[in-house]
């Protein structure tokens, strides 16, 4: 099996690591519109070979899209309009705008859209990872739309990362992450802004930093280019999110301005039964 990978970043770079030690890919080629990524990703040996996308979409069975979902908009179709018999799949993070695009692309069966949920804050092909995939799970959206073939080969190759593969409609999708990643990483850069403009003390912040906060604004770190695009494609769903954690964050004022902690710790046990969810 002979993959392309779009992308050679965090996501597409740490399945080029997987595909090829798990075996299910005897080839990894790499396409990427920056020649520095390509350099590095041929020095850590996570491609065989760089190819132009014409070159590799010939010489491939599957092509992975992995590149900012703006991006995404335009090349996908590109691919869409080179391939024979291959099966064409995307990892973007935001899914109806993406298949809108290409509904009455004739190749539209050769493609699945897929949502890999794993990642981390880095970027680039220096952040790829062995194992980034193992007991996560991905979401293939609108099957329907898809081949059953291309539907299972993707299963398949998703299988053989070790996640757990569901299906959902593309609009459940982007308003599930709207809740589940979006809001967190909109969080996450909110509270890194207040910090950082209320605290001018570096070294304070560094030395005070428990795991606690560390973790809480780990996704501040995560890159604009790649979530600004996320943020912009899925906004009505995350604004709807944005408003109901805004209405959390004011009771929570409210209550403190009254004094009333009888009333913050109802809340607070409240927000614990979110333990029930992810156990």
């Amino acid at each position: 099996m002979t993959i392309s990978i779009v992308g050679i970043g965090l996501i597409g770079g740490s399945m080029a690591i997987s595909l090829k030690e798990n075996g299910f890919a005897k080839k990894i080629i790499g396409v990427d519109a920056s020649q520095e990524n390509l350099d590095k990703a041929i020095r850590r040996r996570l491609i065989d070979e760089k190819m132009s996308l014409e070159n590799a979409i010939a010489a491939s069975d599957i092509i992975i899209v992995s590149i900012p979902v703006n991006a995404m908009l335009q090349v996908l179709p590109e691919i869409l309009d080179l391939v024979t018999t291959q099966v064409v799949m995307d990892v973007g993070s935001t899914k109806s705008e993406l298949l809108k695009s290409i509904k009455n692309h004739p190749n539209r069966k050769q493609f699945v859209g897929t949502h890999p949920m794993a990642g981390t804050e880095h970027s680039g092909p220096e952040a790829a990872i062995p194992n980034l995939f193992d007991n996560k799970t991905t979401v293939i959206c609108d099957a329907n739309d898809s081949s059953n073939e291309a539907v299972e080969l993707i299963e398949k190759l998703y299988n053989s990362l070790n996640m757990n593969v569901i299906q959902m409609k593309s609009y459940a999708h982007d308003i599930h992450t709207a809740y589940v990643s979006h809001i967190s990483h909109i969080s996450s850069f909110a509270l890194a802004l207040t910090v950082l403009e209320k605290e001018k003390d570096e070294k304070a912040i560094l030395d005070l930093a428990s795991s606690g906060f560390s973790s809480t604004v780990r996704l501040a770190k995560s890159s604009a280019e790649m979530w600004v695009p996320v943020f912009q494609q899925n906004r009505d769903n995350i604004l709807d999110v944005l408003d109901e954690h805004i209405n959390s964050l004011s009771k929570f004022r409210t209550h403190l301005i009254k004094k009333d902690f009888k009333k913050i710790h109802e809340l607070i046990e409240q927000s614990n039964k979110i333990r029930r969810i992810l156990s």
